[in-house]
């Protein structure tokens, strides 16, 4: 009888053992980061946005001539689908391995002003201080290290040359550009060229990029601890902006 209850609690331990182990993979192991942003994605809340009536309100059609301001109302900063903005970086935990660590903010503000072919001045902000990832272990680290969100609050991209448009801009298929300007983060400023993919539907222009950004040239000290064993030197900064006619 004794053998038979210690045989039953070796079962029992052992089961707990892979329950635990189990959670520890769920929970920490597995990269459950989002994937990146993508024009396709954004085209999708632009066709299930039915609400607009700027521009036209039909897809590809109407004038792009104006200012149009960020659009922080269509879609969701819940699933994705909605403006956001944010960063993407690898790094190495203890005893978990390699994970990719992503940030992002709904809270990004900002206008383009359109001459005819030509985006003719442009300006973004974006609010670090709100930068949400998986882990509010992470979240409350960057407010003081690494990006120290707190001491620098703010990142900005203000666009420094007109952005010549592609012909079929209108024609609410999607396109290609690029736009050159002024990136501000960490406090440091340097002239970047980012490539973007961009559509015009439903009145409303959607915006998606990315950039790689080195630690070192914004004088970003690579945040490390117990856990954060190591971190990439480079990242991304991604963004997915909505814009509406003023």
């Amino acid at each position: 009888m004794l053998r038979s209850k210690k045989a039953l609690l070796g079962i029992g331990a052992a089961v707990v053992l892979l329950v635990v182990g189990f959670g520890g993979w769920w929970f920490f192991i597995r990269d459950d980061a989002p994937k990146e942003a993508s024009i396709d994605d954004a085209s999708k809340t632009l066709d299930e946005n039915t609400t607009s009536t700027s521009a036209g309100g039909s897809s590809g059609s109407g004038e792009l001539d104006g200012t149009w301001g960020v659009d922080t109302e269509i879609g969701s900063f819940d699933d994705f689908s909605g403006t956001f903005a944010g960063y993407r970086i690898q790094e190495e935990l203890a005893t978990i391995g390699g994970t990719t660590a992503v940030g992002r903010t709904p809270d990004v503000s900002g206008s383009i002003t359109i001459e005819g072919e030509k985006v003719t001045a442009g300006s973004f902000d974006v609010d670090m201080t709100t930068l949400k990832s998986d882990q509010d272990r992470r979240d409350n680290a960057i407010k003081d290290r690494g990006l120290q969100t707190n001491q620098f609050p703010k990142a900005t991209f203000e666009i420094t040359e007109p952005i010549t448009l592609p012909a079929d801009a209108t024609s609410g298929d999607k396109v290609k550009f690029s736009a050159t300007g002024d990136l501000t983060l960490h406090g440091v400023t340097k002239t970047v060229t980012i490539d973007f993919d961009g559509q015009f539907a439903n009145g409303e222009i959607a915006v998606v990029g990315n950039t790689p950004i080195k630690l070192a040239d914004y004088e970003i000290e690579k945040p490390t601890n117990v856990m954060a064993l190591s971190i990439d030197d480079e990242g991304t900064l991604e963004f997915q902006v909505f814009l509406k006619k003023s």
